[in-house]
């Protein structure tokens, strides 16, 4: 049996809370400082920072609909419906601390804040602009943001989680 104490559901909603607030915070910064379309180099032929919007999903995804208005629209329920059920299972499950608790946590602040984003401004402000380079080989990866990556690292751990052995209870 489980003690008030032992209830971590506060903390993983402040984690999700903070990560909605660095989102926003990120987002706003650039969209003060960098004209869309335009880049500050911080490390040459590998990391920029950029001004991008997105008005699709992931990695560019759906910007080129023959109908942008209900694409929009169905990623913004989607959205929603997925930050709704992401919640409910992080309060049914964060008593206590856990990598799937944690993980969740990311995913809800990551959801929010691309919501936020569909819902105010109907795009996504993308910033972080990343090459991976390895002699003559070479990657340009998507643009993205902070709540992306808390997105990507949640689903990580989940996945992380998921392939870890179940520890048995020894009475």
């Amino acid at each position: 049996m489980s003690g008030a104490g032992s209830n971590r559901r506060g903390w993983l909603l402040l984690l999700s809370a903070l990560i909605v607030a660095l989102d926003r915070w990120s987002k706003i910064w650039v969209g003060r400082h960098i004209e869309e379309g335009s880049a500050i180099t911080v490390i040459p032929r590998y990391f920029r920072i950029t001004h991008v919007e997105n008005p699709g999903a992931a990695f560019s995804l759906f910007t080129e609909t023959a109908h942008p208005e209900r694409t929009h629209w169905l990623l913004t329920g989607f959205s929603i419906f997925a930050a709704v059920v992401v919640l409910v299972v992080l309060l049914r499950i964060g008593r206590r601390l856990s990598v799937a608790s944690l993980a969740l946590a990311l995913i809800l602040g990551g959801a929010i804040g691309n919501v936020w984003d569909r819902l105010r401004y109907l795009t996504v402000t993308d910033f972080l602009e990343v090459h991976l380079r390895w002699g003559a080989w070479s990657y340009h990866w998507p643009d993205f943001n902070v709540a992306d990556s808390a997105i990507v690292t949640g689903g990580i751990l989940l996945l992380l989680d998921a392939l870890m052995p179940v520890k048995k209870k020894i009475d």
